[in-house]
C-alpha cells in the first residue's frame, strides 16, 4: 500500500513551481477536449469562435503561468489576464478562463509589495477589455460585467483572508518559538544559579577556613583538598550542564534525590554539621518533583553555608504515593559576613519551579531563631 504520509512529505519537499505545474497543465489539456469546448466563460457574450492557432496561444498564456502563482503572482496575474482578454474578444470561450479567478486569488495570497497598484492595474484593465467588448456589440450589459467584476472581486478576498491567516499562523509560530526560547533560557539560568552559587559558596567558606590552619598542616591540607574537590565538581556539573546547549551532544543531566547524599557530604567537609534523615522509598523512575526536590535542598544548603556557617542543620526527605516533601533546618542566629551575600533569586527561582509542578514554598526564620525551608512537591512516587 502507498504511504499517504510519506508521499505527501515527500511531494512538499519538491518546488512549490513544480507542485503548481499539474494544475497549469491540466487545464491547459482541458481546454482542447471536445466535450468542452464552448463550456467556458463567456463575457460579453460574444459569438463563438472555432479554434485556429491564435486559440492556442491564448490557452497557453492563461494556463502555463499558473506554475509561478505562486513564486512570481503579479506577473503570473499580467499573463493570465492578457490570454483571458484574447480568448472573450476572439470568442474562443474555452475552460481555461478558470485559471482567471485561481490567478487572482493566488496574486491576493502571495503578493507581498505593491498590492495596491495590482488591485488597480487589474481592475483598470478589465474596465479597458468591458469596454472594448461594449464597443464590439456586446450584449452583456453593465450588469453582467460588474457581476463578473464582483466575483473576480470575491476571488481577491478569498486570497486576502488566506494571506492574513497564514501569516497569523506564522506570527503564532514565532511567539511560540520565542517564548520556547525564554523558557529554557530562565531553565538554564536557574540551573547555573543552582550549580555554580553553591559549590562557589562552598568553595569560599571553605577558602576562608584554610586561612586559619597553617599551623595545622593535616588540616590545611585537608581543607584544601576539599576546595580542589569541589572545583572539580563544579567543573563537571558545569560541563553536564552546558552540554544542552549543544544540540547534537547528550541530553543534559538532571540531579535527583537519589544523589543527595553526595551534595551534604560535600557541605559538611565545607564545615558545615548537617544530619540527613529520609523517610518513605523514592520513585525508581525519577521525574520533575524529585529534581525539584534536590534543587531545594541544595538551595537550603547553600543558604545555609552563606548566613549561619557552622550551624547545625537538618535536612529531611519524606517520600509519599502523592509526591516529595523537603525540609532544610538551620539552627542558630544569622552570620552575615562569613561568606558572599545572596540576592534571593536562588529562593525565588525555586518558588516558580515547586509552583510550577502544583507544589508550596516556604522558608523563614522561625520562632527560636532556626531559618527552615519547607517544600511540598506533587508528583508520583513508587510505592
Amino acid at each position: 500500500m502507498i504511504d499517504l504520509k510519506r508521499a505527501s512529505t515527500a511531494w512538499q519537499s519538491y518546488d512549490v513551481v513544480v507542485r503548481d505545474l499539474p494544475l497549469a497543465v491540466a487545464l491547459a489539456l482541458g481546454s482542447f477536449v471536445g466535450a468542452l469546448h464552448d463550456q467556458g466563460t463567456r463575457l460579453g457574450d460574444v459569438p463563438t469562435r472555432p479554434m485556429d492557432a491564435l486559440a492556442y496561444a491564448a490557452v497557453a498564456l492563461e494556463c502555463l503561468p499558473l506554475a509561478v502563482r505562486r513564486r512570481l503572482p503579479a506577473v503570473c496575474l499580467a499573463l493570465v489576464s492578457l490570454g483571458f482578454a484574447i480568448d472573450q474578444l476572439r470568442g474562443y470561450h474555452t475552460v481555461a478562463g478558470v485559471a482567471l479567478p485561481v490567478a487572482v486569488l493566488s496574486a491576493a495570497a502571495h503578493t507581498e509589495r505593491h498590492r495596491r497598484s495590482v488591485v488597480v492595474v487589474a481592475s483598470a484593465a478589465y474596465a479597458v477589455l468591458a469596454l472594448v467588448l461594449g464597443r464590439d456589440g456586446s450584449a452583456e450589459g453593465v450588469a453582467g460585467f460588474v457581476t463578473f467584476y464582483l466575483l473576480l472581486a470575491i476571488a481577491w478576498g478569498i486570497g486576502a483572508w488566506l494571506r492574513q491567516t497564514r501569516f497569523a499562523e506564522a506570527e503564532h509560530r514565532r511567539h511560540a518559538a520565542e517564548s520556547a526560547r525564554v523558557a529554557e533560557r530562565t531553565r538554564l539560568a536557574a540551573e547555573l544559579h543552582d550549580v555554580v552559587t553553591h559549590h562557589v559558596t562552598a568553595m569560599v567558606v571553605q577558602a576562608e577556613a584554610a586561612r586559619y590552619l597553617t599551623a595545622q598542616p593535616d588540616r590545611l591540607d585537608q581543607s584544601l583538598t576539599a576546595v580542589s574537590d569541589t572545583g572539580r565538581q563544579a567543573i563537571s556539573d558545569l560541563r553536564h550542564l552546558l552540554e544542552v546547549l549543544d544540540p547534537d551532544g547528550p541530553r543534559s543531566r538532571t540531579p535527583t534525590v537519589g544523589e543527595l547524599q553526595g551534595l551534604i557530604e560535600q557541605t559538611r567537609q565545607a564545615g558545615q554539621p548537617v544530619e540527613y534523615v529520609e523517610e518513605g522509598r523514592p520513585s525508581q523512575a525519577p521525574g520533575s518533583a524529585e529534581v525539584v526536590a534536590y534543587r531545594v535542598v541544595q538551595e537550603g544548603l547553600t543558604n545555609a553555608l552563606k548566613h549561619a556557617h557552622g550551624s547545625r542543620t537538618v535536612v529531611r526527605v519524606q517520600h509519599e504515593p502523592d509526591g516529595v516533601t523537603v525540609e532544610v533546618r538551620t539552627d542558630g542566629p544569622s552570620s552575615p559576613g562569613a561568606s558572599p551575600g545572596g540576592s534571593g533569586r536562588g529562593l525565588a527561582g525555586l518558588r516558580e519551579r515547586v509552583g510550577l509542578l502544583g507544589g508550596e514554598l516556604s522558608a523563614g526564620r522561625q520562632v527560636g531563631g532556626a531559618f527552615v525551608v519547607r517544600a511540598r512537591i506533587p508528583g508520583t512516587v513508587q510505592p
